[in-house]
């Protein structure tokens, strides 16, 4: 029986499929551990694992950010990042390089010492490791450790050729265009920490590990073997790194009927009486403390979509938007946003990685507004798949928004189908066998 060790970041959007991933690897009869700050817990237990508690960096994130016990430095670049959103693409987009050399490779040394000693006291035949927590990667690189790597977000977070770069997206949608100079700045920023990510690598293993290669580039450091992309198989995706397998989940949700509980399946009764359709409103864990964007949305569904009701998942902004409740909404802090889109008819979500596989597990059409990271490459294959439309939150007003959500509702299916079908015959035990297979 292989001996698994799936190491997770402390931000819920990584480590809950992580944890789905690590329930159908150990299904596959592996003896699975699943190592992550000591809050997701009950992660491990759903899945049915054993936890052992590692802290891999400064930032955490358990469900709602802004609520999140943070460090002061941590708390301001939260901040700072949330209001850089209200500018534009690339206003966010730079604050995220310039905030990525301080979080995404800290205390390395701890984290090195740290999995030498898990490894001594809980030996693993193998690892699974997010690629956004680089310095696990290093480590383990270092330590000579096998391992797999996970890839959470859209699959070009992985650049293969030259030109591509960590940050900069590799394709954009129909409502999000930046200008030539814009990206010309973007771009170097992100050419600038490519270059000093690389050697920070460099000197941590002349240090550590000078028997270890150096990559020729940091941020395309992976495992030689396996690579897990949280991602539909697309036609159009950018060239992967040669060397691995790619292991396309699909999705990493959970399978089957899932039950949102008593209290949200009473909700959808209610809202289905005051409004035959009912759509979802959800921008993820960070984003949601935008509730200038939450508010034009469900005001704009209400005004635009007289037959649809809206639920809002609004994070620390909930009390805020309380006054939108009523016999067409429900605002509530967090949603079991995964059971709620069995039940819905449409989504608005900000692109993240989760909520576009999950609306494609649920057959689900999107109204995709991106704000930052990978957000505008999903928001991209959204609409390139025929899954959803892209608006610019930037310019976002509620008449456009409403006017959307009806198109979206209004559309046929056809394309979301086929695709969604294809997703669902993949998933969490799919990648998980073949994962197993090519780990054997």
């Amino acid at each position: 029986m292989p001996r698994v060790t799936v190491i997770a970041p402390p931000f819920h959007s990584h480590a809950a499929p992580l944890s789905v991933l690590a329930r159908e690897l150990q299904a596959t009869g592996a003896e699975v551990t699943f190592a992550c700050a000591e809050a997701f817990v009950p992660l491990a237990e759903a899945a049915g694992v054993d936890f052992e508690p590692l802290r891999i960096g400064r930032n955490a994130n358990t469900g709602i950010a802004r609520r999140t016990l943070q460090g002061e430095d941590e708390a301001r670049r939260l901040e700072e990042f949330l209001e850089a959103t209200r500018a534009g693409a690339v206003p966010a987009l730079l604050v995220q390089a310039r905030h990525r050399r301080a979080d995404m490779l800290a205390e390395p040394e701890r984290v090195l010492s740290e999995l030498r000693a898990l490894h001594a006291r809980r030996p693993a035949d193998w690892y699974v490791v997010d690629q956004l927590s680089y310095a696990v990667t290093l480590a383990l690189h270092c330590l000579d450790l096998p391992y797999a790597t996970f890839c959470p977000g859209h699959p070009s977070y992985l650049p293969a050729a030259p030109g591509d770069l960590f940050g900069v997206p590799y394709a954009w949608p129909q409502a999000v265009r930046p200008t030539a100079a814009d990206l010309r700045t973007l771009r170097r920023e992100a050419q600038t920490n490519d270059h000093s990510f690389t050697a920070l690598f460099a000197r941590f293993i002349a240090r550590h590990a000078p028997h270890r290669p150096v990559p020729g580039r940091a941020f395309a450091l992976c495992s030689a073997q396996a690579v897990v992309l949280n991602y539909p198989r697309l036609d159009w995706l950018p060239p992967l790194p040669e060397g691995p397998a790619y292991v396309f989940t699909g999705h990493l949700t959970h399978t089957g009927d899932l039950d949102p509980g008593p209290f949200w399946n009473a909700e959808v009764r209610r809202l289905r009486q005051a409004g035959r359709r009912l759509v979802l409103v959800a921008l993820g864990t960070f984003l949601s403390a935008r509730r200038d964007v939450l508010e034009s949305v469900a005001r704009g569904v209400l005004a635009e979509c007289p037959d649809t009701s809206v639920i809002i998942a609004a994070g620390d902004q909930a009390q805020a938007l309380r006054t939108l409740a009523g016999p067409r909404v429900a605002v509530a802090a967090t949603v079991p946003q995964q059971a709620l889109l069995q039940q819905v008819d449409a989504m608005v979500h900000h692109g993240g990685n989760n909520s576009f596989t999950e609306c494609l597990a649920a057959g689900v059409p999107a109204l995709v507004l991106p704000f930052s990271s990978d957000q505008f490459s999903v928001a991209h294959d959204a609409e390139r798949s025929g899954a959803g439309l892209c608006l610019d939150p930037h310019q976002l007003d509620s008449k456009k928004a409403g006017r959307a959500v009806s198109a979206l509702l209004e559309a046929p299916g056809h394309a979301l189908g086929a695709l969604s079908r294809y997703v669902r015959s993949h998933g969490p035990r799919h990648a998980a066998r073949e994962l197993a297979t090519l780990m054997a």
